[in-house]
């Protein structure tokens, strides 16, 4: 894995090293019962936390930080029931936007890693990591550092890219975010209005919004974007 540190000040190091001591309530985000369950154990028995939280679906870990508070750490599978993608961690970082959040999956895509962390992931691991390497990550990564994979090698124009893009999406309020979804999925004004119960003219005035926050002319343009930013698939 490639460990970049983000600090160099004294003043950062002591930032990150309180960071890491107060790490010690996680909340794992998978819809795999048994990976949150090994995961889960080893995290306490490895990293010393005092409570793991697990959740199946991103609207079960908005339940839990809206009932049970913020956790410390995030750990979040990048293809979950209700979500896939860049929304999940969009949505996660309104609601914890301090806390650091590590996308896990089983694969290795070069362009979601720049996604991911263009929206504010510390980090990228993959399931098959062996444990070892694996907490070692997480103990990096709430130090402060950005983990990335070993074959991650962008280039910076990529970069810059994605990170103009998530900007502009993290700008979306849930509801936008629902109705650029649906237009994504090729809905027009009226099915988006019945799907979500809203009037027609909301969805115009919403969607007219998405527009002028992201800076397109069209809905076509938007839902382009928004596949690049890979915002709704994986």
């Amino acid at each position: 894995m490639k460990h970049a540190a983000i600090g160099e000040a004294a003043a950062e190091t002591v930032h990150q090293q309180d960071l890491a001591r107060r790490v010690a309530d996680v909340l794992i985000v998978d819809d795999h019962p048994l990976i949150c369950q090994a995961l889960g154990m080893t995290m306490t028995h490895t990293l010393a936390l005092q409570r793991v939280r697990v959740a199946a679906s991103l609207a079960d870990a908005l339940a839990s930080i809206k009932d049970e508070g913020v956790p410390h750490a995030i750990v979040l599978d990048l293809k979950l029931p209700d979500v896939e993608g860049v929304e999940g961690l969009l949505a996660l970082r309104q609601k914890a936007p301090d806390v650091p959040i590590t996308m896990l999956s089983a694969e290795l895509d070069t362009q979601m890693v720049t996604a991911v962390l263009a929206a504010g992931a510390c980090g990228y691991i993959t399931k098959a990591m062996p444990q070892p390497e694996m907490m070692e990550a997480f103990r990096r990564m709430w130090r402060g550092e950005t983990v990335l994979p070993d074959d991650y090698d962008p280039c910076s124009d990529q970069e810059d890219e994605a990170l103009a893009l998530a900007r502009c999406f993290a700008t979306l309020t849930p509801q936008q975010m629902n109705i650029l979804r649906l237009i994504c999925q090729g809905r027009p004004n009226k099915i988006i209005s019945y799907e979500l119960s809203i009037a027609e003219a909301t969805v115009k005035t919403h969607i007219a919004a998405i527009m002028t926050k992201v800076n397109v002319r069209n809905r076509t343009h938007a839902a382009l974007l928004a596949a690049k930013a890979r915002l709704f698939t994986t």
